[in-house]
């Protein structure tokens, strides 16, 4: 082995990291962030506006912010982007929808693209090229991304695992885990609730030999722990449970539920299933400490967490270790578990996120809470006869609220100047109601008049008090058109009512 090699590659990371610093703090100094003002929508830009805030993340843990700021029109980072949009017939009126659908995806934060942008043209090595100085700084970027997602959910760096996102990573964990018990145990439980992929990824199982088990919900969303034992055998290999509902925001016990599976596996004497959880829409926004709450292994999404889309992560327990088998075989990157070239500039969004998250997660949750009392009693003291669905005490930033007495089609179709959904973006092309809402004991005809509202960190005020507006406008308006809503006014019992087929 040469020995000038460590030598030189010693002095080029410093040299990298020496550049790479300056010019970071090159690009922080001219992308600013603005206090939002202004409930219009809009893109990235380079500008500075006048009235600006520092980065949180820099500053005091993420306390500094600047107060004053007037009816500016730039907002965090990005420039207004008019453009045309239909809202219904031929109308069209110019500007945005106000974006309030988080659950879906996130807009990215302008410090992730900044931190993303020189990993695409000039620090473009490939991660696991070892032999020269452009792979050694791209591997360098990779492993301090790896510690900031690993920080976050106070995990150790080696046991994170970088896939395309919370999909693959939740395929690879269920069926890898599952797979490579299948010689003793062939159990496998989860919920009625879970995210389509989680299910699906169950019912592909199935057709292979393996028993699932879907524990139902409480009316609440929530699960029974006494199901839950009751539903474990000593054959159980994985139980999977979601950390935060993507429809209903319901945050599940996950420290409960992991001492429910040691607490069987030691009355009777059997080995402890695994236990996974979805944590796309936790990681982030609430709290989650993967040693505290006893998880096995976990998936992460990057577009949940103002990152960038088509990057995600799985965590995967060392010690003990969980052993799985690998869906994508190649050159035995990221462990062997996930094989393919690390997409470094992905990666390091990823990681500028979670970092970001952690800073300021005290601070997002804080406001995000405001804003969601502020729609939720904007809109339930002015329109009666709605239904909250869900735990009350879920993560605030996803509110989903049931309109009785209102065409669930009509209501959306009303509303095309907000974006917003009924259900998961994963299964929005489909025209039945919600299967998370049917599994809490709703009615067919509130659970198709049901909408999610998302909101997040570059949520304003002025948004959430136009949406409440145009919700009790529109929902008003079309109970006046509904003969059912007559008959309610008019003290008539319509569940007593025998309708002729």
């Amino acid at each position: 082995m040469n020995p000038i090699r460590p030598l030189l590659r010693t002095s080029r990371l410093r040299s990298i990291s020496s550049t790479s610093t300056s010019h970071i703090a090159n690009r922080i100094a001219r992308r600013t962030l603005v206090t939002p003002t202004d409930p219009v929508r809009a893109s990235v830009s380079n500008v500075v506006p006048e009235h600006v805030r520092e980065d949180p993340g820099e500053l005091d843990g993420g306390h500094e912010v600047a107060n004053g700021a007037e009816g500016g029109k730039e907002m965090f980072g990005f420039k207004l982007n008019p453009v045309e949009t239909k809202t219904g017939g031929n109308a069209k009126s110019t500007g945005r929808p106000i974006y309030l659908d988080m659950q879906a995806t996130t807009p990215m934060d302008p410090r992730v693209l900044d931190k993303m942008l020189p990993l695409f043209t000039e620090q473009y090595g490939n991660p696991h090229s070892r032999t020269h100085a452009y792979g050694w700084e791209a591997e360098a970027a990779v492993d301090e991304a790896r510690q900031h997602v690993a920080n976050l959910v106070g995990a150790q760096e080696k046991d994170i695992v970088f896939t395309s996102g919370a999909t693959e990573s939740n395929n690879m964990l269920i069926k890898g885990i599952a797979k490579f018990h299948q010689g003793k145990r062939k159990h496998i439980i989860t919920t009625q609730t879970e995210h389509k992929c989680v299910l699906d990824s169950c019912r592909h199982l199935s057709t292979q030999g393996f028993d699932v088990t879907y524990l139902p919900v409480l009316p609440n969303g929530l699960i029974s722990l006494n199901d839950l034992k009751a539903a474990l055998r000593p054959d159980t290999s994985v139980v999977s449970i979601m950390a935060v509902n993507n429809e209903i925001g319901v945050i599940q016990p996950l420290k409960e539920i992991s001492e429910t599976l040691k607490a069987y596996a030691k009355e009777n004497k059997c080995q402890k299933a695994l236990f996974h959880t979805d944590a796309a829409q936790a990681v982030g926004k609430i709290e989650i400490d993967v040693e505290a709450m006893g998880i096995d292994a976990m998936s992460i999404s990057g577009h949940k967490i103002y990152g960038p889309k088509g990057v995600g992560a799985a965590y995967v327990r060392r010690r003990p270790r969980v052993r799985l088998e690998p869906l994508i075989h190649g050159g035995g990157q990221e462990r062997g578990l996930r094989s393919g070239t690390v997409p470094a500039p992905l990666v390091v969004g990823l990681g500028e996120a979670c970092r970001i998250a952690k800073n300021e997660m005290k601070l997002d949750h804080e406001r995000v809470k405001e804003l969601s009392d502020r729609l939720i009693n904007g809109i339930t003291s002015q329109v009666d006869h709605i239904v909250r669905n869900g735990d009350v005490s879920g993560y605030p930033g996803c509110v989903n609220l049931s309109f009785a007495y209102v065409e669930g089609e009509s209501l959306l179709m009303a509303l095309k100047d907000i974006a917003l959904s009924s259900g998961s973006a994963c299964t929005s092309a489909s025209l039945e109601p919600s299967y998370v809402l049917r599994a809490l004991g709703a009615a067919e005809d509130m659970a198709h008049s049901s909408l999610r509202f998302g909101i997040g960190r570059f949520t304003t005020e002025a948004e959430i008090d136009l949406v409440v507006a145009r919700i009790v406008s529109v929902v008003n308006r079309l109970r006046d058109m509904s003969p059912l809503w007559e008959m309610v006014q008019e003290g008539i019992d319509i569940s007593k009512i025998e309708w002729s087929q």
